[in-house]
């Protein structure tokens, strides 16, 4: 927003002095990524600027560290194929997406039934489903680890998705409901009028007008579950290791500029994820008739 043209010296300065403070912010935020993002590419295998590489000389770039982060490394003259990041990345996306099935459907369910203002204890349940993003995840895991291992779910894969949707439906849940605040209701019972019953009018009246909140919360979940370490290493074995876990493993085991290129690779998803997102939003504003401030 514009300044006014009426507006005193002192709110002026007031006014680019916020503006400064939010550079700085938004430069300390961000600062590490630009970071990452040219070593990745660097030939070096330290954290380094070297010499060669800050004067653009083409022998300091290299794709050898994207190489071995797909499984593919030489040493000498032979070239080693390896699957560790691999692994870790399809644990990741397997993982991810089935918790993001789980937690989508559930946390769907629960917003809709907490938006009927006749719901019972709305505040106490409301409390209780979103209680996994207040309580500090290290005290989430280690019930989870005794509560698993009673039943013998720990060092499983439906163990991991499990605590991964538990971690995930809150997000779902915040989404859809947000999404429903503005939902008009007679159009249920319009629907029910006209001889619809409860399954064709959820698909056909109430999930299309929040698709767009089921999707954003479906995809904060599949960001949970995808950047999430601590549940797994509390409930993981050494065959469910994902990515984080791997680069956890890698800072404290060795200090390699492939923790760079997945670093790269995880920014891009989290860019093209987050603009996903901002699309979604916008067209939930257009389907609710709300007009969009550039």
């Amino acid at each position: 927003m514009a300044l006014p043209t009426y507006a005193t010296p002192g709110q002026r300065v007031g006014y680019y002095s916020f503006l400064t403070y939010c550079g700085f912010v938004f430069f300390f935020l961000i600062a590490p990524i630009f970071i990452i993002l040219p070593l990745s590419f660097s030939a070096s295998p330290f954290f380094e600027f070297t010499r060669g590489f800050m004067h653009f000389e083409p022998e300091a770039y290299s794709l050898r560290w994207y190489k071995q982060m797909v499984g593919i490394s030489s040493i000498g003259d032979t070239t080693v194929v390896t699957n560790k990041w691999m692994l870790g990345t399809r644990n990741s996306f397997f993982i991810g997406i089935c918790a993001t099935l789980l937690a989508t459907s559930l946390g769907t369910v629960a917003a809709l039934g907490l938006s009927r203002p006749n719901m019972p204890f709305k505040g106490t349940l409301m409390a209780i489903l979103i209680s996994p993003m207040i309580v500090p995840l290290i005290i989430t895991s280690a019930g989870m680890f005794f509560f698993y291992s009673k039943i013998g779910l720990t060092h499983t894969y439906l163990g991991l998705i499990l605590a991964h949707t538990a971690l995930g439906t809150p997000f779902v849940v915040i989404t859809v409901t947000a999404t429903l605040t503005g939902f008009d209701t007679n159009l249920i019972r319009a629907s029910q009028s006209l001889g619809a019953d409860t399954i064709r009018t959820f698909f056909k009246i109430i999930m299309p007008l929040i698709l767009p909140g089921v999707i954003s919360g479906g995809l904060f979940a599949f960001i949970t579950s995808f950047d999430e370490v601590v549940v797994v290493m509390f409930i993981g074995s050494v065959e469910q290791i994902t990515i984080p876990k791997q680069m956890w493993a890698g800072i404290r085991q060795e200090t390699s500029p492939v923790i760079l290129c997945m670093a790269t690779c995880l920014v891009a998803l989290s860019i093209a994820l987050l603009t996903t997102v901002e699309l979604l939003r916008r067209r939930s504003e257009r389907l609710r008739g709300i007009k969009l401030h550039n």
